[in-house]
């Protein structure tokens, strides 16, 4: 079959969306649109990119990544952010808010739009819920709305106020947005620079205890109840909240949840060393919990895997382990810990990086859907058998603040499509 009028041709790949696992060339025109799927494609005069054992997916879609910019471009901008997202076979991001100045009106909402407009990756932003994310004024989200804006979030701090919480979730409902809400008892969780168990008793480092996200995801689920409003929480990390979200679903509630790579990954054993490229909020947890986290994604407690990449300065990292920021980067490396540390099917790791989380963000018109004609062409090539080192200096990222240096993954993207033009191609960005 000759693929008449396609400028791409993605050639000898299994292909893995919701429709299933089936061989296929994947044609592109030049509108950045699919043209045809099926077995042997021609590609005549059109180029190609060799998939030869690889998994042709719709491209993976980040709910929580903090690209910096504006306000902290020595740790990250939009565009390297977008690079590292791009090689780790994203083709859309949701930016968090947590920016100088916070997004949390119209004007830096279409700044960051602007700025990721020469990405290699898509670039949606979250607005805040409240003015300054200071827990006090709701943030004007219709006209934030207006420019597209359908997730937000405080992320960084939980909405602390039960009333204003409500009033928040009630006028989300009207615009039809969602909330995503970053589960900490500030209260409780002040002061503490790991999780509170053994390690922290251990270490003399003072605790953040488990409840301290629990109460706020018990809280936020009354409050769905009494609104009908959708929530979707923010990096779990016990298994307590995961067992909460999914009693929720179980009455039907509309809430979805995600989780991080280094929730299912790491415990606070790795503080043993007080170094800071360990800590992270939340906490790492125990043993328990991260069979907790692994569970739900299996199981479809947890919708999303989501990166919570969150690159700081070697300067500022490096400091005194009390004073150090919390974070990790994680663009590059969510898939292959996926897939490394998971034991789940293909289908299933794709579901959690890519299509689900595209829902949740309303962005399945373009990113995440089936591998179809008509579709954009945002696809991510995936090699499952590849073995690679995680070397934080070859980085895209500007920040190498990762925990996993050293570490031997298996998957590595090989090509990354953005609406029919490859950014990535053989693992390296092509701009």
């Amino acid at each position: 079959m000759v693929a008449e009028a396609a400028v791409l041709v993605v050639t000898g790949g299994r292909v893995v969306d919701q429709e299933g696992e089936r061989p296929a060339d994947v044609a592109v025109g030049a509108d950045g649109r699919i043209l045809a799927v099926g077995p042997s494609l021609d590609p005549g005069g059109a180029r190609v990119l060799d998939a030869t054992g690889c998994i042709v997916a719709p491209g993976l879609v980040d709910l929580h990544t903090h690209l910096r910019e504006p306000g902290r471009e020595e740790a990250e901008t939009v565009e390297s952010g977008s690079r590292a997202a791009a090689l780790g076979g994203f083709t859309a991001v949701v930016a968090m808010p947590n920016t100088e100045p916070t997004v949390d009106n119209a004007a830096v909402v279409s700044q960051v739009l602007d700025l990721g407009k020469r990405g290699l990756c898509e670039v949606f932003t979250a607005g805040a819920i409240t003015v300054g994310r200071e827990g006090e004024q709701l943030a004007p989200m219709g006209e934030m709305a207006s420019l597209g804006v359908r997730l937000f979030t405080d992320d960084g701090r939980g909405v602390q106020d039960e009333r204003l919480m409500r009033r928040a979730l009630e006028y989300a409902s009207g615009l039809d947005v969602t909330l995503a809400q970053h589960c900490e008892v500030e209260s409780l969780s002040r002061g503490g620079h790991m999780h509170e168990g053994a390690w922290s008793s251990r270490l003399g480092i003072p605790g953040i205890p488990a409840q301290a996200e629990e109460l706020m995801v018990s809280r936020d689920l009354a409050l769905v109840e009494l609104t009908g409003a959708r929530m979707h929480f923010q990096h779990l990390s016990t298994a307590g909240s995961v067992e909460l979200v999914r009693a929720a679903k179980a009455a039907g509630l509309p809430v979805t949840a995600e989780a991080c790579p280094h929730h299912f990954t790491l415990t606070h054993a790795e503080l043993a060393g007080y170094d800071p490229v360990y800590k992270v909020n939340p906490p790492l947890r125990t043993d328990a919990d991260v069979a907790a986290i692994k569970r739900g994604l299996g199981d479809g407690t947890i919708d999303a895997i989501a990166t919570d990449h969150a690159p700081h300065t070697q300067e500022t990292k490096e400091a005194p382990f009390d004073e150090a920021p919390c974070g990790m980067v994680g663009l590059e490396t969510a898939l292959a810990l996926a897939l490394t540390e998971l034991e789940l099917p293909i289908e299933r790791v794709l579901a959690l990086l890519s299509w689900q989380p595209a829902a949740i963000a309303r962005i399945e018109d373009a990113h995440g859907g089936p591998i179809a004609v008509g579709r954009p062409a945002n696809l991510c090539v995936i090699d499952t058998e590849a073995s690679w080192v995680v070397d934080p200096a070859r980085s895209a990222s500007r920040s190498h603040n990762n925990p996993y240096a050293g570490r031997t993954l298996t998957g590595k993207v090989r090509h990354t499509v953005r609406w029919g033009e490859p950014v990535v191609i053989d693992g390296e960005a092509q701009r």
